[in-house]
């Protein structure tokens, strides 16, 4: 039964209904009080209803049953600057969307990070997007709040190419106050650069008992010489 309900409540939070969500691991908690899981995920809701003072207790909670729980110890880091209602509130983004395509996506360290306060109101599944300068792109908020940069040599090659028609989406991959993953999937490739991948091809291995996330080994392909422009 619980199984059925947890499940319910990932699509809810999945889909962006986060107010059933909290209904739905509230009524975990009725049978199993002590449910990590069911904790952890009333924490998020809560915390994107702008409710932070319940996320807060929820993830002490986690913490009094499972004092060393990465995620209830990270979502206290992340939201104790917090003020009532201060929250970048989120869609999250359907699980496929960090489905790794060679030459169309990638995941990127990003440089400069912002201000503690404005990495504190985002969370893994974000969506941002892209700001480009005349020398560098920056990854901002979509309210454009700034996050971080992208390294310079793969900031030159995206100018060019959204210079010349191509479109590109942002998720945050992966947060914490000394890291920010994001993960780019182009979106609309323009007719001039039609077979000209936007990243490097990765060849992507799959590994048996790996929970759900790619291992991949990066192998660099060079473009030809008529297409150096790109780069």
């Amino acid at each position: 039964m619980n199984d059925d309900l947890a499940q319910e409540a990932i699509s809810l939070a999945l889909s962006g209904d986060w107010k059933k969500a909290s209904e739905i691991n509230q009524e975990i908690l009725k049978s199993d009080p002590e449910n990590i899981d069911a904790l952890n995920r009333l924490s998020r809701a809560e915390a994107e209803q702008g409710n932070l003072l319940k996320a807060r207790r929820f993830s002490q909670r986690v913490l009094k049953i499972d004092p060393f729980n990465s995620i209830a110890q990270k979502s206290l880091e992340k939201r104790k600057n917090l003020k009532k209602g201060e929250i970048y509130l989120s869609i999250p983004s359907n699980a496929q969307v960090f489905l790794e395509e060679p030459g169309k996506t990638k995941i990127v360290a990003l440089l400069h990070l912002g201000s503690s306060k404005i990495l504190a109101k985002l969370d893994a599944g974000d969506e941002v997007k892209l700001n480009t300068h005349a020398h560098r792109i920056s990854v901002v908020t979509k309210d454009s709040r700034y996050v971080g940069r992208i390294p310079d040599d793969l900031s030159a090659r995206l100018r060019n190419l959204i210079k010349k028609g191509n479109e590109y989406k942002v998720f945050i991959k992966s947060i914490n106050k000394k890291e920010v993953k994001v993960f780019i999937r182009e979106t609309k490739r323009s007719k001039k650069f039609s077979n000209i991948p936007s990243f490097s091809t990765e060849k992507i291995e799959y590994l048996s008992f790996t929970p759900p996330e790619f291992v991949y080994k990066k192998e660099k392909v060079h473009l030809n010489e008529e297409n150096e422009d790109v780069v």
